[in-house]
């Protein structure tokens, strides 16, 4: 089969989302179909993760990306989300958009470069807040890692930044057409960074979520974040299943208000206790579980999965990803970073080790892996 050309994928990823707004004005509508597949039964395992969609294939965070990662199989998409000046929850990593949009290319924005601190890090770039969704709407997404990831830099230019209502008008709609469940896993991103700005997610998160129909412990919803008290508040406010991220140091919330609370501390035993009192699952960086030696490959698995199952908590890594700058030495084909090396290895290592889902930038190598 001749290779897809740059416009053969953008015209096809346009011609989706010219169809969004007609069928996603039937789908919530539907709400028996809907029923029968929020029936609250058992979900997958290993759950697939869609890691910012299918970034493996497509960039990051686009309706182009999920769209892909539904069709591979995946469980559930991933949308990052960020605030707009005017208190839009859009898709982005980051709220820094020169990495992954176009924005250094609009001469109409260049004043709207600056420097300032976010979650305690100086950083210079241009920043969702200081957009409005209508402006952000006439940026188009480019590739994060191109080095890495050249044929996904072939789509740059062609996709939009989705706004979250956009993303779950997409899945309402592939839901019905692929007669499965699909759900999503949110991430707030710089929750106390957006509080500060008088632009909190929460309230406006949760009433988006509610106003689709998704409330309750049984609906296709995590909610996850790295910090804490965001999530402690989430948990007043909704019965969606909320889920603790861990990463390096403190997470920033618990800096800015003076606590000594460390992602170490919160990985021991007694700390993943107290996370089950809010929090249904956990979401470490997956050398919490199974660490590197000096050589890069993996060693030995740590106390972290039987403590958190203990706990009653769901254990769900990052990242997962096939291209040899990501994986174990040992694992790596071939001598190139943009190589894919032996990420079904990496995979079972952790399923192994007893995780209950993974977030992965290539769904359908875990849908496949799992089917075996």
């Amino acid at each position: 089969m001749a290779r897809p050309t740059r416009a053969t994928l953008s015209h096809w990823f346009t011609a989706c989302s010219l169809l969004l707004p007609i069928t996603a004005f039937a789908a919530p509508a539907d709400m028996s179909s809907e029923a029968k597949l929020h029936d609250g039964r058992a979900e997958p395992r290993p759950l697939v993760i869609a890691h910012r969609g299918a970034s493996g294939y497509v960039p990051e965070h686009t309706l182009g990306a999920y769209a892909l990662a539904i069709l591979q199989g995946a469980d559930y998409i991933e949308p990052d989300l960020v605030m707009t000046r005017d208190g839009e929850l859009v898709a982005r990593h980051d709220n820094e958009l020169g990495l992954t949009t176009d924005v250094s290319q609009h001469p109409e924005f260049a004043d709207r470069k600056r420097t300032q601190m976010v979650d305690g890090v100086s950083l210079t770039g241009w920043f969702s807040e200081d957009f409005t969704l209508a402006e952000l709407k006439t940026l188009r997404a480019i590739e994060r890692i191109p080095a890495i990831r050249p044929g996904n830099a072939r789509l740059d230019g062609s996709l939009e930044i989705p706004t979250l209502q956009e993303i779950i008008d997409l899945v309402k709609t592939m839901q019905l057409s692929e007669r499965r469940r699909i759900g999503l896993y949110v991430e707030t991103k710089h929750s106390t960074h957006f509080r500060k700005l008088g632009l909190a997610m929460e309230k406006p998160l949760v009433r988006t979520l509610h106003r689709n129909g998704y409330a309750g412990r049984h609906a296709p919803v995590y909610i996850q974040s790295f910090e804490v008290d965001n999530l402690k508040t989430l948990s007043r406010l909704t019965q969606l299943r909320l889920v603790q991220l861990f990463g390096g140091g403190q997470p920033y919330d618990q800096q800015v208000r003076g606590s000594d609370l460390t992602y170490a501390q919160m990985a021991t035993a007694e700390g993943l206790k107290a996370i089950s009192r809010y929090a249904a699952g956990v979401g470490p960086d997956k050398s919490y579980i199974i660490p590197r030696d000096a050589n890069g490959n993996l060693g030995e698995p740590t106390d972290f999965v039987p403590d958190a199952h203990a706990a009653g908590l769901k254990v769900h890594p990052y990242t997962f990803r096939a291209e040899n700058a990501f994986l174990p030495t040992s694992l790596r084909n071939g001598d190139s970073p943009a190589d894919r090396g032996d990420v079904e290895a990496d995979i079972r290592a952790y399923l192994d080790a007893g995780i209950d889902g993974l977030f992965i930038d290539q769904p359908d190598i875990a849908v496949k892996l799992r089917a075996q």
